[in-house]
């Protein structure tokens, strides 16, 4: 595995995340208390024995290539490394990254300069473990030129994704993005040739790109330099490359997450705490998901009452009420506070006299969750400082609304309350 390169693509503004990308990039967005959804891929490439990778960047990119140059540093007697390659103009090209393609594309001669065989390409955004050590072999065995990692699903959501079709051998021979109709009906494949069994293939008929691509050095070099028009790995260099080189599918049978909207963003965070099997767990030792170590102290916890939460360290929860939550780093609760089917993100920095008692009276809200405050199927982004008495609970039942001025956004009938914002005390949202 040491002749395979990651590329990370993290480059993406994330409008659909908005506005948890409004000050961060979409890879940088927190997930699980703890982590950051750039630590996915990372995680994967170094469980996989991939330790060159590099991380393409573009939106809002500070707090990202801040995160990856504090988590991840491989010691001088390795030839492993993390890199941020952000943005730039140069004397040859004076634009950002135009695509997927463009991205890698302007760093292509950094890239040929790596002593590799394989190009592997990743996405930032998604929540998956996948050992790409089977990905490379099989890519390798089938001596294809381009393999696609492949989703089996069904009906109900393929045309949501980009489909493809394959012959007995498992070759790509045909793609098309987001079909519907008769047109979604000709996609269907036969998925037993990719592995999976008769009842799981008549289940889910469609296979669909999970945005995983692995390329021979070659290949990739030729596409990106033959092409400069092309910009978008999905919808340009792979659908056009399909009838001249061996495309091969490679099936992920497993859990695996594209975090597109706040919805999905949201779900994916709560379906952590489900029990007694959560579709993806941070708690397998083989194959850990690495993020910044922090050096915080333990959660104190103060006649609390917690059950199916996720709570990180560093934290003060007083006499509160946390049922099926998230709670993030450096949280602090009063007494009082009920949360539940809620996103708490955390702070960045412990304010002054963290661990004093609760006072309402204070002139400037602190960081927090002020006592006897009520916090229900929302997200509260890092920072932010809710008073006392706030009571958030979409009791409208408002779907999407726009409230960037009071301090929170809607979104899927989810409150998001921004990052930084106060919440002043008696709030009722």
């Amino acid at each position: 595995m040491n002749r395979v390169l990651g590329i990370v693509l993290g480059g993406g503004a994330g409008t659909r995340l908005y506005p948890l990308t409004k000050t961060r990039a979409k890879p940088a967005v927190p997930l699980g208390g703890k982590h950051r959804l750039i630590d996915i891929p990372i995680s994967n490439c170094i469980n996989s024995d991939i330790s060159k990778i590099y991380v393409l960047t573009q939106f809002n990119s500070a707090s990202l290539n801040a995160h990856i140059s504090r988590s991840y540093s491989f010691s001088g007697f390795q030839q492993g490394f993390v890199e941020v390659l952000a943005a730039q103009q140069t004397p040859e090209n004076l634009d950002w990254f135009q695509g997927t393609a463009d991205a890698v594309r302007q760093y292509l001669p950094r890239f040929e300069d790596m002593n590799v065989d394989e190009y592997l390409i990743l996405s930032g955004d998604h929540l998956y473990r996948m050992d790409y050590r089977d990905f490379v072999q099989r890519h390798r065995e089938t001596n294809a030129d381009i393999t696609l990692s492949v989703l089996p699903v069904d009906d109900k959501r393929a045309s949501s994704f980009g489909l493809m079709k394959i012959d007995d051998s498992g070759r790509i021979i045909d793609f098309s993005e987001k079909p519907k109709g008769d047109a979604l009906k000709k996609m269907q494949v036969d998925t037993t040739t990719l592995g999976l069994s008769a009842e799981e293939a008549k289940e889910k008929p469609y296979i669909a790109s999970m945005g995983i691509y692995l390329f021979k050095r070659e290949v990739l070099i030729d596409l990106l330099k033959q092409h400069p028009d092309q910009t978008d790995f999905g919808k340009e260099i792979l659908p056009n490359s399909a009838k001249d080189y061996r495309v091969q599918a490679y099936l992920f049978n497993d859990y695996w997450e594209d975090i597109g909207t706040i919805e999905s963003f949201f779900n994916a965070n709560l379906a952590l705490v489900k029990q007694p099997n959560p579709l993806f767990s941070f708690y397998d030792e083989s194959a850990p998901i690495y993020t910044r170590a922090r050096y915080l102290p333990p959660t104190k916890y103060l006649q609390c009452t917690i059950s199916q939460s996720m709570i990180s360290e560093g934290c003060v929860l007083k006499e509160c009420n946390i049922t099926n939550s998230v709670i993030g780093i450096r949280s602090r609760i009063e007494s009082g506070c009920t949360i539940e089917d809620s996103l708490i993100m955390g702070a960045d920095y412990y304010q002054d006299n963290f661990e004093r008692r609760g006072n309402c009276d204070t002139t400037k809200t602190p960081l927090g969750i002020g006592a006897n405050s009520t916090i229900h199927h929302a997200i509260i982004d890092k920072n932010a400082r809710i008073g006392c008495n706030v009571q958030i609970l979409n009791k409208d039942h408002v779907e999407e609304a726009d409230r960037e001025e009071q301090g929170f956004y809607i979104r899927s009938g989810i409150v998001t309350v921004l990052r930084g914002a106060t919440i002043p005390d008696d709030t009722v949202i």
